[in-house]
């Protein structure tokens, strides 16, 4: 009786394989009508193939994952390859300063100096931290370049040390110190891309990930390394050359990762290009057009080079300390509060031909997001020295509203970065008494 139900209505069962329903591929179709019949729809190399390549990308890869993701790991791959091969020569330039292989070095003496080198960069990391902490999350980008270049320099301090025994501390240490902005700056932006490649709250895996690519091309560089170091032996034309090259290759490498990123999120800079297009045309960019044309270098060392008038928010200061503002820039100030912005939780302040924000204590990131767009409005309207504070107010009544709309539909994720970069605020209130 069993068996003729098993022969009208057949019992099909599918073997599927992967964590995730994006990811789920199909490996064998197993059919008992009457007899069993398995069917394998892989086979053994790329079941092994695809059980390798989870080590190194993310589950639900690709759809897990922005679409800049692929592009930029490639580039950041290959520039820690050239990092990794360079290192072996650089390491190999710096045992050789310190004395290793030679009888008259002593061992307390290669400590001590070693000693130096890490406590300069510990120290350097703590500064560097102090200061620009909490810029690295709104200008990733930039950060993210800068730390490699900080690094080839770092690198090629261990390159020199040699060639001047009698400045050799004072060498290192600035290698030292230089590698200590990268490691600060470099984990700091590896933590802001993580967040903005994970698409599925995934940003551990993305992580993890990384590390895997990281260890790979560790390996790769170091065994490339050491040959390149065992050829270029005693060759100091073959080394420098060597160097040279892979460092060109490794800035250019850097370059290209860095513009292959779309960042959806608001900066100074970003958001003053996509005020300035929204003001010209009524439309909001996208990620990846805003990407194409915003800095990724310091931007002091762009403009310079460039004729065209400064960006807008070249004339913004976000969160002004309110106690060095002379006796008529806080009379301004007052006036202001009771005017202009008596229901703002900012306060706008010109000085010095710079549009300062002074922001409430308890604004949240909307009125920060909404105080600087008034600001960079209010810089776009200004007109020889005068300001048009009537019509930059009118013109925020009208569109701002309108703007934000937009920026949500074009997939900005408005005012979160803004609010890290402010570390003074003030509290005013008017038309009640204070304590």
């Amino acid at each position: 009786m069993e068996a003729s139900k098993m022969t009208k209505h057949p019992l099909i069962i599918e073997e599927w394989n992967g964590s995730s329903s994006t990811k789920l591929f199909k490996t064998a179709t197993i059919t008992f009508s009457p007899s069993l019949q398995i069917q394998r729809s892989v086979n053994g190399f790329n079941h092994v193939w695809r059980r390798f390549l989870d080590a190194f990308v993310p589950e639900g890869f690709p759809g897990s994952v922005t679409p800049d993701y692929v592009p930029f790991q490639v580039w950041d791959s290959l520039q820690g390859l050239s990092t990794y091969i360079r290192t072996m020569l650089s390491t190999q330039a710096l045992l050789s300063a310190i004395g290793v292989g030679e009888k008259s070095a002593t061992i307390i003496g290669a400590t001590f100096q070693w000693f130096l080198r890490d406590l300069t960069g510990m120290l350097g990391g703590i500064l560097f931290t102090l200061y620009q902490g909490s810029n690295l999350d709104s200008n990733a980008k930039m950060w993210r370049l800068v730390a490699d270049l900080m690094n080839d320099l770092g690198m090629l301090m261990d390159l020199l040390s040699p060639l001047f025994p009698s400045a050799f501390i004072f060498i290192v240490c600035l290698g030292s110190l230089s590698r200590s902005f990268t490691g600060v700056a470099s984990g700091a932006t590896r933590a802001a891309l993580t967040q903005h490649f994970a698409l599925q709250n995934n940003a551990a895996d993305i992580a993890a990930k990384e590390g895997s690519q990281e260890t790979m091309a560790t390996m790769i560089g170091m065994a490339l390394g050491m040959l390149l170091a065992r050829i270029t032996t005693e060759n100091p034309v073959a080394i420098w050359f060597s160097f040279l090259s892979l460092t060109m290759f490794h800035m250019y490498a850097n370059y290209k990762a860095v513009r292959c990123l779309s960042l959806d999120s608001l900066n100074f800079e970003r958001s003053s290009i996509l005020l300035q297009h929204f003001i010209e045309s009524g439309q909001v960019l996208s990620p990846k057009e805003v990407s194409t044309m915003e800095h990724v270098l310091p931007l002091w060392t762009t403009l310079r080079l460039s004729k065209s008038a400064k960006p807008l928010h070249t004339n913004v200061k976000l969160g002004l300390r309110v106690s060095t503002l002379d006796h008529s820039e806080m009379a301004n100030f007052l006036t202001s509060a009771g005017s202009f912005y008596n229901e703002a939780k900012y306060l706008l302040v010109e000085r010095k031909g710079t549009v300062s924000v002074v922001v409430h204590k308890d604004s949240t990131a909307e009125d920060i997001l909404k105080s600087y767009i008034h600001a960079l409005v209010v810089v776009n309207f200004t007109v020889g020295q005068k300001s048009l504070h009537l019509e930059c107010q009118s013109w925020m009544d009208k569109h701002y509203e309108s703007f934000v709309q937009k920026l949500k539909l074009a997939g900005w994720k408005a005012g979160r970065l803004l609010s890290h970069s402010i570390i003074w605020k003030a509290h005013w209130s008017l038309g009640e008494k204070t304590d």
